[in-house]
């Protein structure tokens, strides 16, 4: 408890924003949603076929994983905050859909055939009868809808939109359970507050004849309407927030001098992407924006096409594979780096720096007692005993054609079997003894603490992953200035160093920017 409450009082004021941004994220796909909703809704009550369609698209489209909603709209919509309240626009639509449908067909038709009967129209029959009758149905979708838009909109951050999802994450790269309970806890009291102010939301718009009999309270006509008044004008103003703050943040942004740094949804990104960051504030007039987290490779380019972000560290053995779907003719550094560097230029008009001079490549690992029980030191050695062996592996190496595919192809031998995991996981899964074999990754700080014996990649299996920046050759000419800055980070990392970089934020638990920040300053790049 002492050590999670020196972490808030460390990461107060960033946890006060991004709980803001969590906010406004959640509020905004809700308000949309229950514009979509309602109406949609109304409109099916009057057809059967209507409503099967609807209701079913509903249904298969919040099936859809949201993470992997997610993906799919950021190559349409960029990344930030528009694929996320897209996301959560989509999995809130069917309970408020399917409530307000359901509320409205519950009304007794005797009711409505006397409004008619009173000479109501259509539209005073829906505003003064159908849809304050059905107002508890609606207000139950709205609030499953709004409690559940704050847990999804954690997956937020994958797309670089923020919110308290990034504590999350970076608890999870590290292991760190005080980041994500400083991201799950703040999440859990805005969907009780949430919830809260919607119920008195329902009680305001639900007629005092229809609620339970202990609910009612026979106050004077004047205080009601207060009431109702602060709560209408609670939740307007929730809705109008996030509206006036995009309105303020695109009209202080126009004409400045920016650049967009972006990272991937590991340690070791975020730490190069904050060297960068930190290394044109400190040594430029250049504003940076940063879009860190991006979940995965192929959204980093995607981001980087489009011109969401201006630049962001890849590996070389990912560029010819990911980007150009293209065997590699060569495993020599220099070839890889150089064939990358031409097409990247040639067809998306992006440029490559010189490597920053760590190769970050795969390498396989077990316990030291696998090891000596089946007398392997050697990649070659290994796969001759892998159908005796567990295979724990993170799920591009299950997916990439040039790892366990061409694994298999190579050694015609399949492993015992094959379990996906997330990057951090795997380790532990390897100390539990509940795999036996790892893919890891040179530089990872996990190297530093665990026991693994790392196979030795005898026949140069693995392509060079040497750490490259890629930047937006417009970039280069808009602000010329930069591209002599970036080089200043050109050959100055080893595996040694990055492994130990990381290892002070995986394990250490320090701040990645600061760890960055300090490593800069140690290179006199910025000042102290």
């Amino acid at each position: 408890m002492t050590d999670f409450l020196a972490l808030l009082a460390a990461k107060h004021s960033e946890l006060l924003r991004l709980f803001i941004d969590h906010m406004n994220m959640t509020t905004m796909a809700v308000f949309i949603s229950l514009s979509i909703g309602i109406p949609v809704g109304i409109v099916i009550t009057h057809s059967r076929l209507a409503t099967r369609i609807v209701i079913g698209l509903a249904n298969i489209m919040q099936s859809i994983p949201c993470i992997a909603l997610l993906a799919f709209s950021v190559p349409f919509v960029g990344i930030g905050a528009k694929p996320a309240i897209m996301m959560v626009i989509i999995y809130a639509l069917l309970p408020i859909i399917k409530n307000t449908y359901t509320g409205i067909m519950s009304i007794d038709p005797k009711t409505i055939e006397v409004a008619r009967g009173m000479g109501l129209t259509k539209w005073q029959r829906m505003f003064r009868i159908e849809l304050p009758l059905a107002a508890p149905f609606i207000m139950a979708g709205i609030r499953i809808s709004a409690v559940a838009a704050v847990g999804t909109m954690t997956i937020a951050a994958f797309a670089g939109a923020g919110g308290l999802g990034w504590f999350i994450n970076l608890g999870l790269n590290s292991q760190n359970v005080g980041l994500v309970l400083l991201g799950a806890i703040p999440a859990s009291l805005m969907a009780l507050g949430i919830d809260l102010l919607l119920g008195q939301l329902e009680r305001a718009v639900t007629p005092e004849g229809l609620l339970p009999p202990e609910q009612i309270q026979n106050i004077p006509a004047k205080k009601r309407r207060r009431r109702q008044i602060a709560v209408f004008a609670l939740c307007g103003l929730l809705v109008l927030l996030p509206a006036a703050s995009a309105l303020s943040g695109y009209l202080s942004e126009r004409g400045e001098r920016k650049v967009t740094v972006g990272s991937g949804d590991f340690t070791e990104a975020m730490i190069l992407g904050y060297m960068y960051s930190e290394l044109i504030k400190a040594n430029s007039d250049i504003k940076v924006e940063e879009r860190f987290n991006l979940g995965g490779a192929v959204v980093c380019f995607n981001a980087l096409k489009k011109g969401d972000v201006d630049m962001f560290v890849e590996y070389t053995g990912n560029i010819l594979p990911n980007y150009f779907h293209m065997e590699f003719a060569s495993t020599d550094p220099q070839a890889v780096y150089e064939k990358s560097k031409e097409l990247l230029m040639k067809e998306h008009g992006i440029a490559v720096s010189k490597p920053l001079g760590f190769n970050n490549t795969y390498v396989m690992g077990v316990r030291p007692e696998t090891a000596k029980r089946y007398g392997i030191r050697t990649l070659s050695e290994m796969m001759d005993v892998a159908d005796k062996l567990r295979l724990g592996c993170t799920v591009g190496f299950v997916q990439r054609g040039d790892c366990l595919p061409l694994m298999k192809k190579r050694f015609k031998k399949d492993f015992k079997s094959v379990t996906g995991l997330q990057e951090s996981i795997r380790y532990r899964g390897l100390a539990a003894q509940e795999v036996d074999v790892i893919d890891a990754f040179s530089t990872d700080a996990q190297l530093t603490k665990q026991k693994v014996t790392l196979m030795e990649d005898d026949i140069n299996f693995f392509p060079p992953y040497y750490a490259v920046n890629l930047v937006r050759q417009d970039t280069f000419e808009k602000y010329p200035e930069l591209e002599g800055l970036l080089s200043k980070m050109d050959g100055l990392l080893n595996e040694d160093t990055m492994r130990a970089l990381n290892a002070k934020v995986d394990i250490g638990g320090q701040d990645a920017r600061t760890v960055a920040r300090e490593f800069l300053r140690e290179k006199g790049l910025i000042a102290k």
